[in-house]
């Protein structure tokens, strides 16, 4: 029993580093059903869910998870170079949830159906221009000179909230794109859970990822 205190942080660690790994396959895992399902140029409506899922599921994910100290892919690079990473697949976030809200905008007016009529719809615009405004906010973190007045730890601070939100934003969009009639008719109702483990999934891990960073921080400030 007195070992078990020394042990704590070893099964911890493990189970971080297990979280993440998971993450990682589940977000690739998830973005090849989608484009299994979709069959990106079959249809107008195909590039929807195939760019939305690439955009909120596997770039925004990874994105994030480039600082993760467990899992993150790029980890003996520099804090500076993993920032530039990180903006580079935020931006590619942005570009492809833009035009796959174009897609389905454009499918819509072709059909003649109405635009924005769901939660899924309401939330996904949201989502991507929020990620659009995240990308131009994150400019000062890139090239401090740009942000006079303001120090590079507040606006760290700032950011990785405001990402936060707006990861939860895209996880929100990815689980209401889930239980739309085309992808529950696609994938049956047995499936269904397991399809929608993993935003769900990924959405702990990333929220954890942030507080526990920010917490840390906090700490060592005060």
């Amino acid at each position: 029993m007195a070992n078990l205190p020394e042990s704590e942080p070893g099964i911890y660690g493990f189970g971080k580093v297990a979280s993440g790994i998971l993450t990682h396959v589940f977000c690739v895992v998830f973005t090849l059903l989608i484009t299994v399902l979709a069959k990106p140029g079959s249809s107008l409506f195909s590039w929807h869910p195939f760019l939305m899922t690439l955009a909120f599921c596997l770039f925004m994910t990874e994105a994030v998870l480039l600082f993760s100290p467990h899992c993150s892919p790029v980890r003996k690079l520099s804090h500076k170079t993993k920032g530039r990473i990180h903006w580079i697949l935020q931006c590619l976030c942005a570009s492809c949830a833009t035009l796959g809200l174009a897609a389905i905008i454009y499918n819509k007016h072709v059909s003649g159906k109405p635009h924005f009529t769901s939660w899924h719809g309401q939330v996904g615009l949201g989502t991507a221009c929020v990620v659009g405004v995240q990308c131009l906010a994150a400019l000062p973190l890139l090239n401090h000179s740009l942000a006079k007045g303001w120090s590079l730890a507040r606006l760290k601070r700032y950011h990785a909230a405001s990402g936060l939100v707006t990861y939860l934003l895209g996880s929100a969009s990815l689980l209401l794109g889930t239980c739309s009639t085309w992808f529950i008719d696609a994938v049956g109702s047995q499936a269904w859970y397991l399809a929608a483990l993993c935003p769900f999934f990924s959405t702990v891990v990333i929220m954890s990822q942030v507080s526990n960073t920010y917490m840390t921080k906090k700490r060592l400030v005060s």
